[in-house]
């Protein structure tokens, strides 16, 4: 189930994984399926309840599983509506880099990095945050 704006998981700053497990790739692939089911193109364990580092997005036909993703450098801004499975029904205008470098782990353990541009940087950037406890409507620059 999608936790919703007030709960206070949301708020909180994920843990780390320590190791990967059998356990943590289910997780992930729970999580992917709870995505879909709602709609969504990204989705962060706190969202489920579970205050621990793992994102999954869906974009263009591509799946990333990430474990520990780390923003490791950020170039440009846009500019778009944005909303989010955890507050439905609200959308506003959010200003996102318009291109990310991340690194983070595979559901492998292996260590990745790539650049992320436009939409993929943008949902990068929505689910990193949900990491760290911040929500999109904290940086709405319109209604």
């Amino acid at each position: 189930m999608v936790r919703k704006l007030l709960d206070n998981v949301l708020r909180d700053t994920a843990q780390p994984i320590i190791e990967i497990t059998d356990e943590i790739r289910e997780l992930l692939n729970d999580m992917l399926e709870t995505m879909e089911i709602n709609n969504g193109v990204g989705l962060a364990a706190p969202q489920i309840g579970i205050s621990l580092q793992l994102i999954v997005i869906r974009v263009d036909g591509i799946t990333y599983k990430l474990v520990n993703p780390i923003i490791l450098k950020e170039k440009g801004l846009q500019s778009s509506d944005e909303g989010c499975l955890s507050l439905p029904g609200k959308v506003g205008k959010v200003w996102r880099p318009e291109k990310v470098v991340i690194t983070a782990l595979d559901e492998n353990g292996a260590k990745i990095k790539f650049t992320a541009h436009k939409n993929l940087a943008r949902v990068i950037s929505h689910e990193v945050d949900h990491l760290n406890g911040i929500l999109f409507t904290d940086k709405l620059r319109e209604f």
